[in-house]
This record gives structure tokens, C-alpha cells and sequence, in this order.
């Protein structure tokens, strides 16, 4: 009995480990495009508005595909998904290579959104590993894979300068393939996993049916939608809002999604021990704030910078808590898809907000309006998520 028990804690941290890090790697992979957005406008000729749009696009496919991913895991198990989604990323990442037109470089970008959406295979693949008590902070330790944007904005573009840009989408086609085949050859679906007897079309009606669902994704449009647009269009905001080089926006921006991501297993180890509905709810009040901050700074200043980065780890506690609260609180077999609802609108959160900043700064030469805007919607939900976080036994109940 002793021996299966650490058997089974190995295998649970294996999973654990390689999920991670294979998230980081669809990741670094989804936000290839970003750090380099400024110069394929240069060489390409894009408005503000079609570089936006090119920026967007993985946004927009990564959440419209978190549905049928997550689906797809709870009836296939994380093992086979996580296996399949790498070695289909690492597809668009070698055509990068060979786009040199506005239209293939379009293409790929929908393509490489698959990578974005990976992240709800590992929910319910990692909370089958581990019980109830600790799933706040193991979800939290898995989505540290989002630091995958983090590295390609950091990496990205002194990659492409040291050794090519094209060998740095080699390069990651590489690592996709190697976890592709890691998770087909080593990695274990948990025991307690079991294909659902149910169909696809009852168990997409039972997660829309759940209240949890979608008190969730109200929170999670804002607290995911904002760090993505941030990981997305930061680069460009910082480069022409503050008139830095382009490779010092990245890094900066880079420093933002990677506080972000190490935020996000405080924020499910806080909701294991104070409850996800608190944490949201000063989460909330919080990203208004620095958001409005943020807002009216001119110059980066150190308040500037703090204020930025202060919303990163905020933004990040939000978003583990809310899969702390999926994990804990969805029905078994019905987590891959309530985490997949969740994830796509938190996602679709993140598509809009950059076509709105290349909009807004187009007409007004401003970012301004568009982070007040922020501010705006931030309130308009934490009012009303308050009024619905009254009671948890609701969602014990429907769940």
C-alpha cells in the first residue's frame, strides 16, 4: 500500500512537471508573433489597426479552442491531448519560417492560436492527480506554464537577432515535438480518471446549465482578458507610448507576464486556505485601481513601473483562483468542460482589448482611454460577481 501511494505522488508530480512545462512551450509558441510585431509592420507595411489584428488572432482561436480541448480531455484524458496539441503546434511554428506575406503570416497566426488553447487540457489532467485540499495550488503551480509568454517576449527577439529568426521557430518546433513525444512514450492519465458515459452535446449542456460556469467566466473575461491583451500589445504600447527600443519593451513586457505567472499558484494557495470568492473579490478592486493608475502616468516612471507590475500579480492571484474554484467546485468528468466555457471567454476577453488599443491610439494617439476602460468593466463586474458570491452552496449544489 505504501509503495502504490509513492508511486501514484511520483506520477502526480511527473504529470504535474510535464504538463507545465509543456503549457510554457505552446505558449512560448502562441506569442511567437507578438514580440516581433513591430517588425513584420516595418517590412510589411501594417496600420496600427492590422497590426493589431495580426496580434489578436491567436488570442482569438486560443479561446474559441479551450472548448473542444477541454471536451476532448475528459473523454480522451490530458496524456493523448497534451501529446496531439504539441506535435500540432509545432506545425504553424516551422511555417513561420516560410511566411513572408501579410496574408501567410494571417494564417499562421490562426494556426498557432491551438497552442493558446492548450491550457485547459491540463485542468482536469491535474486534478485527477490530487485531492480537493491541494488542487488550488497545484493548478497554480500549472499554469505557471503561461510564463511561456513571458519567455518568448523575452527571448524571442534575442533569439531571432543572435542566431535567426528563423532558427528560433526551428528551435521551439523542436522542444514541441520532444513534448509530444514525452507525454506519448512517459506521462500517465491519474487512476481516478475515467471516460465519461455521457455524450459531448449533454455534457456541454450540463456545464452552460451550471451557475458556476459563468459567474466564473464573468470574472475571468476581465482578470484573463487583461493579461492577455497586456502580454499581447505591451510591447507596442511600451515602445510607442514611452519611446523605448523594442527589445527593451519586450523585456519589460516579459517582466510583467512572468510576474503574472508566478502569481497565479499565491493566488490558488490563497483560495485553498481563505476561499476563491475572497480573493477574487480584492482582486477585482485592486486590478480597478492600478488599472486607473496606470491610466494617467505619461512618463515610466517608478510609479509607473510599479503600478504595472503590481497589476500583473494581481491579475495573475485572480486567475488562479478562479480554476482553484473550477477544480474544487465542478462536477468529476464535467471540469474539462466547465474549465474550457471559462478559459474561451476569458480568452475572447483578451482578443478584444488589443483591437481596441491599436483603435483608440489610432484615433486618439492615446492608450489612455482604452485603460480607463478597464477601469470601467473591472467595477461593473466586481459589483455584480459580489451580489452572486453570496452563497457557495449554490454552486456545491448545481455542481
Amino acid at each position: 500500500m505504501a509503495r502504490t501511494t509513492i508511486r501514484r505522488k511520483s506520477d502526480a508530480y511527473f504529470a504535474l512537471i510535464a504538463a507545465t512545462l509543456a503549457l510554457a512551450i505552446n505558449f512560448w509558441a502562441w506569442s511567437l508573433i507578438s514580440p516581433l510585431g513591430i517588425k513584420y509592420a516595418e517590412e510589411l507595411k501594417f496600420s496600427p489597426s492590422a497590426l493589431s489584428l495580426l496580434l489578436a488572432l491567436p488570442v482569438l482561436i486560443g479561446a474559441l479552442g479551450r472548448i473542444p480541448l477541454g471536451l476532448l480531455t475528459d473523454r480522451y484524458g490530458g496524456k493523448i491531448m497534451f501529446a496531439v496539441v504539441c506535435f500540432l503546434t509545432a506545425i504553424p511554428t516551422i511555417g513561420l519560417a516560410f511566411s513572408d506575406s501579410h496574408l501567410s503570416l494571417v494564417f499562421m497566426a490562426v494556426l498557432l492560436g491551438l497552442g493558446g488553447a492548450s491550457f485547459t487540457i491540463g485542468v482536469p489532467y491535474i486534478s485527477a492527480w490530487f485531492p480537493p485540499r491541494q488542487q488550488g495550488i497545484a493548478l497554480g503551480i500549472y499554469s505557471l506554464g503561461n510564463i511561456g509568454t513571458a519567455i518568448s517576449a523575452f527571448m524571442t527577439p534575442r533569439l531571432a537577432d543572435l542566431i535567426g529568426r528563423n532558427e528560433t521557430f526551428f528551435m521551439v518546433a523542436t522542444l514541441l515535438i520532444i513534448g509530444s513525444l514525452v507525454f506519448s512514450i512517459w506521462a500517465k492519465n491519474s487512476p481516478s480518471w475515467h471516460k465519461p458515459s455521457n455524450t459531448v452535446k449533454q455534457r456541454i449542456l450540463f456545464a452552460t446549465s451550471q451557475r458556476l460556469t459563468w459567474d466564473l467566466s464573468t470574472v475571468y473575461i476581465i482578470t484573463f482578458g487583461a493579461l492577455v491583451a497586456f502580454g499581447v500589445y505591451l510591447p507596442t504600447l511600451l515602445k510607442i507610448s514611452y519611446d523605448l527600443s523594442l527589445t527593451d519593451a519586450a523585456s519589460k513586457a516579459a517582466g510583467f507576464v512572468l510576474l503574472a505567472a508566478l502569481a497565479r499558484p499565491l493566488g490558488g494557495w490563497l483560495s485553498d486556505k481563505f476561499g476563491g470568492r475572497k480573493v477574487i473579490r480584492i482582486s477585482l478592486i485592486l486590478i480597478a485601481v492600478l488599472a486607473s493608475v496606470v491610466a494617467l502616468q505619461t512618463s515610466l516612471t517608478i510609479h509607473t513601473t510599479t503600478a504595472y507590475l503590481s497589476l500583473a500579480v494581481v491579475l495573475g492571484a485572480a486567475n488562479g483562483a478562479v480554476f482553484a474554484m473550477i477544480g474544487r467546485l465542478a462536477k468529476p468528468g464535467t471540469v474539462g468542460g466547465v474549465s474550457g466555457i471559462v478559459g474561451a471567454i476569458g480568452g475572447l476577453g483578451g482578443f478584444l482589448p488589443p483591437l481596441f488599443l491599436g483603435i483608440t491610439y489610432q484615433a486618439t494617439r492615446s492608450y489612455s482611454l482604452a485603460l480607463i476602460a478597464l477601469t470601467v468593466c473591472t467595477v461593473i463586474v466586481f459589483i455584480y460577481i459580489s451580489r452572486r458570491f453570496t452563497d457557495i452552496s449554490v454552486y456545491r449544489k448545481t455542481a
